[in-house]
């Protein structure tokens, strides 16, 4: 009795995991042939259907470092499932493929196989010899071609294979030269220059800075116009008319909170005293108590319904926020080579500036956020934001987050120069503190 519930217990399970087994080489396969696919999908979508390489695109060197990592993923992945894929189909015997098909299991067709193996061999051709076997087993000296005067930096100096790369052990017979370094820059340079080649290497850089502000200013125009759009589209065709449905104008709250009260309160008392006063230095007959009751309701109801109505756009501007802010999030999400090109782009602007340039910056944007005057505009800045809303402007709160925020984000600001520009241009970090003392 106990064996037989035990074989009814454990025999499914058995029964599953070898037939896991049995279409090890059927799932191999299939996970390479689906590798492969995804490599000729970005080669159609991004490179026009050449290989995943710069000499086909305009792209910078960021986007095709993204380009690059995915295609080494998908290259290992086809690698070792083909590697799994022949082990497992050497084990694989007559007697194995008969209890394959007791078992109820359906190989693909010889046809089908050969298929997918002609197509994977077919796409990966073109990256085995050299994206794999040669970046691994035998690194090549990159060749010295630098187009002059289009490089964003102060001074370039063209890097020599052991620059290029740095996991290459130098000896002492390496590390000094009989010549100074700057004379052999001086004579690698003029082998640039006088290089047959590098016009085209010049127009060849000068189209992908192009293409590259291009994309930069395209995607920074997205991040701004879109967000915005939705805003005012979902606002005047989705949040408006439902507000205006669930919120009736002769039921709903005049007020959001008490700030708008007092508001029109002050508002109406002035209006009051103005008619008292106009009434005072004019020669027309003294105005009745009546008349003046009867213009201070009609303004109040004036009032009313104008805060009637900034209360509502407050309710519509929230629920519009909410659209615009996953809107934002969704392109950034679906744009991850736009970013890297913005990313590129901004690297090159900031770091090509000159050292006066990058202190100036530095010192205008720490006045701004983190100066003696910043907590006025944060105190504005807050207000502005919690009045479209229609929250009330909670004067504790805005006085804790001026006492912390900019704290904090000065701190982080001065680790930034320390941690990062004193070690990339500490020339700027110098112009810095002398501009600033």
């Amino acid at each position: 009795m106990k064996n037989t519930v035990f074989s009814q217990k454990i025999y499914p399970f058995l029964l599953a995991a070898y037939k896991w087994y049995l279409l090890t080489p059927e799932r191999s396969l299939d996970t390479a042939y689906q590798a492969a696919i995804k490599i000729k999908e970005i080669e159609d979508k991004h490179f026009n259907g050449n290989k995943i390489d710069s000499e086909f695109t305009m792209y910078s060197t960021s986007v095709m470092d993204y380009f690059q990592a995915d295609l080494q993923k998908l290259l290992k992945t086809v690698q070792m499932r083909l590697t799994e894929f022949k082990a497992s189909r050497w084990f694989s015997n007559e007697s194995k493929q008969k209890a394959a098909i007791k078992a109820g299991i359906t190989y693909s067709s010889p046809a089908s196989i050969l298929e997918k193996l002609e197509f994977i061999d077919q796409v990966t051709s073109k990256y085995i010899n050299n994206d794999i076997d040669t970046t691994y087993n035998n690194p090549p000296s990159p060749v010295v071609k630098v187009p002059p005067n289009l490089v964003n930096s102060q001074s370039f100096i063209p890097k020599t294979p052991d620059q290029a790369n740095p996991n290459i052990r130098k000896g002492k017979a390496n590390s000094t030269s009989l010549l100074p370094r700057s004379i052999l820059s001086t004579i690698t340079r003029l082998q640039v220059e006088l290089d047959p080649a590098s016009e085209q290497d010049v127009v060849k850089t000068f189209r992908q800075t192009q293409q590259r502000t291009i994309i930069s200013i395209r995607f920074i125009l997205l991040l701004i116009i879109v967000p915005l759009l939705t805003h005012q589209v979902t606002k005047a065709l989705v949040v408006g008319p439902l507000v205006e449905r669930f919120r009736h104008e002769e039921t709903g709250e005049v007020f959001l909170n008490k700030e708008m009260e007092e508001e029109a309160l002050l508002e109406l008392q002035r209006f009051e005293e103005k008619i008292k006063f106009e009434a005072l230095i004019s020669n027309a007959p003294p105005l009745k108590d009546v008349e003046i009751e009867t213009k201070v309701k009609e303004k109040a109801e004036e009032l009313a319904q104008e805060f009637r109505g900034e209360s509502a756009n407050a309710i519509k501007n929230v629920f519009a926020d909410i659209f615009s802010v996953i809107t934002f999030i969704l392109l950034l999400l679906i744009s991850k080579p736009s970013i890297a090109v913005l990313k590129d782009f901004f690297d090159h602007i900031i770091y090509g500036l000159s050292d006066s340039a990058k202190a100036f910056i530095i010192i205008l944007f720490t006045d701004v956020f983190v100066g003696f005057h910043s907590p006025h505009g944060w105190e504005v800045l807050l207000e502005g934001v919690s009045r479209h809303w229609g929250l009330p402007a909670n004067r504790d709160f805005i006085f804790l987050f001026i006492a912390t925020f900019p704290v904090i984000l000065d701190t982080i600001f001065k680790y930034w120069i320390f941690r990062y520009l004193n070690r990339i241009s500490p020339s700027a970090v110098a112009t810095y503190h002398n501009m600033n003392e």
